[in-house]
Formats: C-alpha cells, sequence, structure tokens
C-alpha cells in the first residue's frame, strides 16, 4: 500500500518495542520503519528516515522522553504518542509531554505489560492514525504560546429515559457549559481556560484521557487559571467559576435537583470506543439543561460528542464548533457540523469570548 503511515518506536523495554511493532505492522496502513531502546539511538537512525509518527516511553535510558520530546518539537515538530506508565510519577511526566506537544496517551501498567499492549492494540493502532493526521503546525504555535472497528456502543448505554421530574426546566438562573474534547484538546482547553475570566457559568469537560492522568490535567490547569478547575467527582455542583472535567476510564452525565445542577460520575460501557464519552455528557447536558447550556466541540479524531451535540442544538441549547483552522484534527467538530447541531464555528481564539458573551 503506498503513502503508509510511517512509526518509530523508542522504548527501553523490547518487549514493549516487540508488541507495539507486532500491533502496528498488522494495519494495512501502517508501517514501522525502526526501534530503539533510547532517544540517542533513536535520533541516530532518524538521520536515515524520518518517521511520520513517534511512539516514546518517558522513562528511558542516556536521555528522557520528555527531553527527547522538547528536542523534536524544537527542531522538526513530529506528531509523538506517548506509551507510559500509569504510576503516579510517570504520569506527572507523561503531563508535562502533553503540554509539550505530544498528541495522546497510551498507558501501561507495572505488571502484565504484555498482555495489556496486546488487548490495547486497537487504541494504539487509532492513536498513530488520529496523530498522522494532526496539524502540527497549529499544535507548535499553540505549544510556544502556552502557559507553561466493533460496532459502536452508543450513550443509550448510559442514559436510561429521565423521569419527567429531571427534564430540562424551561429557564433557570443555573446555566452549563459543556466541552468536549480529544487529540489535541489538552493545549486547546489550556488555550481556552487560560483566557476565561471568573465567568458565571458552571463548566463541564470531557477531554479523552486514560484513568490517573486526569486528576494531573486539572490540577495544571487549576494553577494556570482563574478559574477553580478540578477532576470531577460524584455528585459535584456545577458552580459559576468553577470547571469539572470527567475522570478517566469513568463517564460524567448532567443531573438536577430542583434549580440546581450537579454530575453523576459512573462506571459504564465504552460510548464510541471512549470512556469518558463526550456524547455521554452532551446527550444528558440536552436532557437535563436544554435552552440553559452552551455545548462547544473542539479538536479530536473521530465522531464522539456530534450525536450529542445535535441533541443539544435541538433542546434549544446554544452550539459552537472549532473551526478546521485552528484545529490538530478536524474530525469531531466537522463530525458535529455535518449533523446540523452547530450554531456557530469559531477559531480557538475566539471560543473564551463566546463562553464570556453566554454568561
Amino acid at each position: 500500500m503506498a503513502n503508509k503511515i510511517k512509526v518509530m518506536i523508542v522504548d527501553d523495554s523490547a518487549v514493549v518495542r516487540q508488541v507495539n511493532r507486532a500491533t502496528i505492522e498488522r494495519e494495512a496502513d501502517m508501517e514501522v520503519i525502526g526501534v530503539a531502546s533510547d532517544p540517542i539511538y533513536a535520533l541516530d537512525k532518524m538521520k536515515a528516515q524520518w518517521p511520520d509518527v513517534l511512539v516514546i516511553d518517558i522513562e528511558m535510558p542516556r536521555m528522557d522522553g520528555l527531553t527527547f520530546l522538547r528536542k523534536i518539537m524544537s527542531e522538526r515538530p513530529t506528531p509523538t504518542i506517548i506509551c507510559s506508565s500509569l504510576a503516579e510519577k510517570g504520569a506527572a511526566a507523561t503531563m508535562d509531554a502533553l503540554a509539550a506537544g505530544a498528541l495522546a496517551i497510551i498507558t501501561k501498567p507495572k505488571m502484565g505489560v504484555k498482555q495489556f499492549l496486546q488487548d490495547s492494540g486497537d487504541d494504539l493502532a487509532g492513536a498513530v492514525r488520529a496523530a498522522a493526521h494532526a496539524n502540527m503546525g497549529q499544535l507548535n504555535r499553540r505549544s510556544a504560546t502556552a502557559g507553561v472497528p466493533p460496532p459502536k456502543l452508543t450513550a443509550d448505554a448510559m442514559l436510561a429515559a429521565q423521569a419527567a421530574s429531571t427534564r430540562a426546566m424551561a429557564e433557570t438562573t443555573d446555566r452549563v457549559v459543556a466541552i468536549g474534547t480529544s487529540t489535541g484538546g489538552t493545549q486547546a482547553l489550556e488555550a481556552v481556560l487560560t483566557r476565561l475570566p471568573n465567568v458565571g457559568s458552571g463548566i463541564v469537560i470531557v477531554q479523552h484521557m486514560p484513568e490517573k492522568f486526569t486528576a494531573m490535567f486539572a490540577e495544571r490547569l487549576d494553577g494556570l487559571c482563574k478559574l477553580e478547575v478540578r477532576e470531577a467527582r460524584n455528585g459535584d455542583r456545577i458552580l459559576p467559576g468553577r470547571a469539572l472535567i470527567a475522570p478517566g476510564g469513568r463517564h460524567m452525565m448532567l443531573r438536577r435537583s430542583g434549580a440546581q445542577y450537579f454530575v453523576e460520575v459512573t462506571d459504564g460501557p465504552l460510548v464510541n470506543r471512549h470512556k469518558p464519552s463526550v456524547d455521554v455528557l452532551f446527550r444528558s447536558v440536552a436532557q437535563i439543561a436544554g435552552r440553559n447550556a452552551l455545548g462547544v466541540i473542539m479538536t479530536g479524531m473521530g465522531d464522539d460528542g456530534a450525536r450529542g451535540m445535535k441533541e443539544m442544538h435541538d433542546a434549544g441549547a446554544r452550539t459552537i464548533a472549532e473551526d478546521e483552522s485552528t484545529c490538530v484534527v478536524f474530525g469531531m467538530p466537522k463530525e458535529a457540523i455535518k449533523l446540523g447541531g452547530v450554531d456557530r464555528v469559531v477559531p480557538l481564539d475566539a471560543i473564551p469570548a463566546e463562553i464570556v458573551a453566554y454568561g
């Protein structure tokens, strides 16, 4: 097949290199052009042939993955996926890597790595495919200005019919801004949230990210923003000036008690191959908040959130999609626009003003 995606794997574990190579090479549109046990060796190999996508670890000998990533991004920006441990130390370094321009995280446990990577092969292949289509020029500009398959399940699996008493109120003083992002979204969210004042609407966010990483991501944003930003806990109230990020590995839905909104954080099946899923959040917002909500869909691969945004639109909510010109991957916004669920399409730097204007 012509124009295969060329992948370089850099990891000090021979098992990880072997399994990830086998995973990638079974895909008809991908090929592994090299593997390396550390970044120094990788850089030497890359002189002969530069990859379209890098898959790297963080903790490696001679040069750590974060230093390697920063070097690559400053000299020749290349789509990069982090294959990192779930350990807290690893999670902290991986958050720094996302801030430096990495596009996605594939997690690996301390034990049973081979089986885990084999089981998550589709995730790796999907991440490589998304990374290969990334707008690195846009990502690089954003990083430079930053503050530091199987049939799809649908959101119906999570959203049982709501009782009449929990449906949207026609009008309430509490309002909600719901944001959904995926590939490139960590940098996009930072660009938006750091530019917001202490707005009058509560914010709920789904960013596709594995468990243990969302808490550190929220903590990092909290240190950069005027808003309070934190990982959502079950029962958290939606409050002005507060942004709640759905925990990795859990769905987040909007609920109502009287005129007040709160979140339900719960387990459940993958929806559109994701947990948390943007569709689950957006469809719950459509049902519970209706016209008292603003929906924002930003950069990301696939179509998660498109149907949910259409339901928000049909329920009277205002809806916004990020313009292709600023998306790292124009997948999720494109699908939402195609379904007719988007009121306005604006570039990333205009989204904070839209949120402020909403209230």
